[in-house]
């Protein structure tokens, strides 16, 4: 049989819907084989209804086996949470078509008076006039409340978050920023499910958010002398949870409901926060001590390089590290990068799109390595333990707070030094400019000159290793 006719009979000319029920699912479905008349003769017709069938079959096993604890199948679950949202919205707006408000029959039972249950019972009975069985049934379970509210548990409603509603989130992230995005969304989720339980969506109160917001307060302000999270930490995951809540009942249509975690987020000390920023490194810390000859020669070449590319470039370095052969631009008047995303892979901001032209060590580094760092694509954890298992080895960092991001906030603070114009460091750094744009911030060829202005002497032996 062709998958097209597939559970369709043909007996006699007359078209039967014909399937057997799963072994898994006879323990609560008595008919074992199913056998219904299609009442058609048109194979086109027959395949519709088949079709409506098929699928109400499957949401009823799968449903009913979800409802029983019988299955923890990832794929199932889906399929479970796809088939009553459907049921829940259905019902809402058939109830919604006829002037009424969805409810539960228990929610209807305890709130709604005579009066309304008498009108909701007779917009049944016009609708019942004339009309098929299968539609009278479902006006009568949309009016009479008939179908449960979905009651996803917080994890329940994360995975449908991740598989559905942050689709768009994710088509331009590569694998490892997603992975990173997952991390993140998953820690402040779980956080609160270790707090409070992995309680139904629709039962977390306000209370539950202000006992979030609570617990993470003693993070922040730890009285048994433990080290401190800073508060953007603690809004990150609090963000998290309120952004689950109102995408989720936005996703199943309501909208309107109070969101718990509304207006917790806990104030950041912008000063202390810049008193704790990674520090730059000096001018002649870099010339006297990192652009030494044969400094690295232990360090794999394209880590090497990465290094060197981003000290005249000013560039985070994943940036350098997920650069395309095609964003590589050495064989023409002024050679350059751009920086830019790309169909497989995002960058932190649109201010983050730009073109920096190379000079000094970086332009050399940038000739040893025309086609990227394949070994370094996506892979920003693997190269930070590189670059930062090299400083620590020859002692490079002269606080406890520098990292190799100190490179890039030491081309910002040459820039200044230098006083080159607010708008072009900018532009050059990726940062965002809230004043209106007169111009493109110069040419490639006037960006170079300036950056010449700041560009490190270097010795070409530090690209040479010694015998």
């Amino acid at each position: 049989m062709r998958d097209e006719d597939r559970h369709i009979m043909n007996r006699r000319g007359r078209l039967y819907y014909m399937r057997r029920v799963p072994k898994r699912f006879q323990s609560y479905d008595s008919r074992t084989f199913i056998r219904t008349s299609l009442k058609t003769k048109s194979w086109e017709v027959a395949r519709m209804r088949r079709d409506a069938l098929e699928k109400a079959d499957d949401d009823f096993w799968t449903t009913t086996a979800y409802s029983m604890g019988e299955t923890d199948d990832a794929d199932t679950r889906r399929r479970v949470r796809s088939a009553i949202d459907r049921q829940y919205a259905a019902a809402c707006s058939r109830a919604m078509a006829r002037g009424f408000v969805y409810a539960p029959v228990e929610r209807l039972v305890e709130t709604v008076g005579l009066s309304e249950l008498m009108d909701r019972i007779e917009a049944v009975r016009q609708v019942s006039q004339g009309t098929p069985e299968p539609f009278v049934k479902a006006e009568a379970v949309a009016m009479l409340g008939g179908v449960p509210l979905p009651a996803a548990k917080v994890s329940d409603a994360f995975e449908r978050y991740c598989d559905e509603i942050a689709l768009g989130d994710l088509a331009t992230k590569s694998p490892y920023q997603k992975q990173l995005w997952l991390k993140t969304k998953r820690r402040g989720i779980q956080y609160f499910i270790d707090l409070v339980g992995d309680k139904p969506m629709r039962e977390i109160e306000r209370a539950d958010g202000l006992a979030y917001r609570k617990w993470w307060a003693g993070r922040i302000a730890p009285a048994n002398g433990a080290k401190p999270v800073k508060a953007n930490t603690a809004n990150r995951d609090i963000g998290n949870m309120r952004v689950l809540y109102s995408s989720y009942f936005n996703h199943i249509g309501e909208e309107d409901r109070p969101n718990p975690f509304r207006g917790l987020s806990f104030k950041d000390d912008a000063k202390k926060t810049r008193q704790n920023a990674t520090p730059p490194f000096e001018t002649d810390w870099v010339r006297d001590r990192i652009l030494v000859p044969g400094l690295f020669d232990d360090l794999n070449e394209q880590a090497r390089m990465i290094l060197y590319a981003l000290i005249e470039t000013g560039c985070r370095p994943s940036e350098i590290a997920n650069l395309q052969p095609e964003h590589i631009r050495l064989d023409v008047a002024v050679p350059h990068i751009r920086i830019t995303p790309t169909d497989s892979r995002e960058i932190k901001t649109l201010s983050s799109i730009r073109e920096i032209p190379l000079v000094g060590v970086s332009l050399d580094a940038m000739r040893q390595a025309p086609n990227g760092f394949p070994h370094y694509y996506d892979r920003n954890d693997l190269l930070s333990q590189a670059l930062m298992k090299a400083f620590r080895a020859r002692d490079l960092f002269p606080t406890k707070r520098h990292r190799i991001y100190s490179l890039r906030h030491s081309f910002e603070k040459r820039m200044i030094e230098a006083e080159i114009d607010t708008e072009l460091r900018k532009i050059l750094m990726g940062h965002a400019d809230e004043r209106p744009k007169y111009g493109d911030g110069g040419s490639l060829a006037f960006r170079r000159d300036q950056l010449l202005k700041i560009a490190h002497p270097y010795s070409v032996g530090v690209f040479h290793k010694k015998n």
